[in-house]
């Protein structure tokens, strides 16, 4: 019904525009009494053999949904009801901004992607937290923060460490958002000297408070060999408790949108179905190399229950899913983790 339908409709209108109708939509809905309990005995599967012991974490269930859908933080008890194990709120910054201008969220179809330069745009970490103060705990919220756009480089650990103390009573793990392409100052962020500084600043913060929060860092899909060296090497230096693999991607190889298209939408990262072999390779080579020291969040272009589980047999503990969910619908969530429980 989703995929003959209800999305042919939806993609007649601007991606953005349908997004913010998508989530008053569930808001509305939702406050008719019943409503969640109807949408949990559709989409949810319980099994004890779906729980994942992860960062010291117990997830109900491997599949999560991505950084950048829920940003704010307003509908995650929501979403929640669609079987979800896991939701990561964010980009949370400081202060709330606006983002990109306008056009900067493009639908590619034929690729079954999607092209976005939104620029982290949220209302800020205090408004974050306090609809998190709001959470009815029905599963593990991470929080993926980073720096607002006007933020000076010698601001930029700073930032970080205000949306890390504001938001550590109220998220179970922490993303540190280092590898978006529609950031300022993207180089600095990657910078392997840079990132240690930032990791250990944060990993001091952590201790700070009575219980520790796992902290993870999420890397770009068009990192070479050489750079996941320093990946798993970063990781094994500074204690990290994680990865995940992989953040959009500035490349535009081997899609079948034509290149007017592509020159008209401009920059911005890529996500959807031409990520998930680049994002599969991430997940293999860091997991392979590193021996399989460190839990892998595996995320880019799963689409379908196969492509989950091609992450997880490459190395990937936990899966995401985001432009996957836009195009397959919610019913993508619970064939996961049905196909999940055939081959465990």
């Amino acid at each position: 019904m989703y995929k003959n339908i209800i999305r042919p409709i939806l993609f007649q209108f601007d991606p953005e525009a349908v997004h913010h109708f998508i989530f008053g939509l569930l808001k509305w809905i939702h406050k008719i009494p019943g409503v969640g309990n109807l949408i949990r005995s559709f989409y949810q599967i319980k099994d004890d053999t779906l729980e994942r012991e992860v960062f010291g974490l117990k997830f109900k269930n491997p599949v999560g949904l991505a950084a950048g859908f829920d940003k704010n933080a307003v509908l995650y008890n929501e979403l929640a009801n669609f079987g979800f194990g896991f939701i990561e709120i964010g980009t949370v910054t400081p202060k709330a901004q606006q983002g990109n201008p306008k056009k900067r969220l493009f639908r590619l179809v034929d690729d079954k992607g999607i092209i976005n330069r939104m620029g982290f745009n949220n209302e800020g970490v205090k408004q974050a937290v306090e609809q998190l103060k709001k959470n009815k705990h029905r599963l593990i919220i991470g929080g993926n923060i980073g720096k607002n756009t006007n933020s000076k480089p010698e601001e930029y650990t700073k930032d970080y460490l205000e949306c890390f103390n504001e938001l550590h009573p109220y998220v179970d793990y922490f993303v540190l958002n280092v590898s978006c392409p529609n950031v300022s100052s993207h180089a600095k962020l990657n910078d392997k000297e840079y990132l240690e500084e930032l990791i250990g600043a944060v990993q001091k913060a952590n201790k700070t408070f009575e219980t520790q929060k796992p902290i993870v860092l999420k890397i770009a899909p068009d990192l070479n060999d050489v750079q996941l060296d320093e990946i798993i090497d970063l990781v094994a230096t500074t204690n990290l408790d994680g990865v995940i693999a992989s953040n959009t991607s500035t490349s535009r190889e081997g899609l079948k949108t034509t290149n007017d298209i592509l020159s008209y939408i401009g920059n911005g990262g890529l996500s959807g179905k031409p990520l998930s072999q680049k994002s599969t390779r991430v997940i293999s080579y860091l997991h392979s190399k590193s021996n399989g020291s460190f839990p892998i969040i595996g995320v880019g272009g799963i689409h379908s229950e196969n492509d989950a589980l091609e992450k997880i047999k490459a190395g990937a503990t936990l899966v995401q899913i985001y432009t996957g969910f836009i195009y397959s619908g919610p019913s993508l969530i619970k064939k996961i983790n049905q196909e999940i429980l055939k081959v465990n």
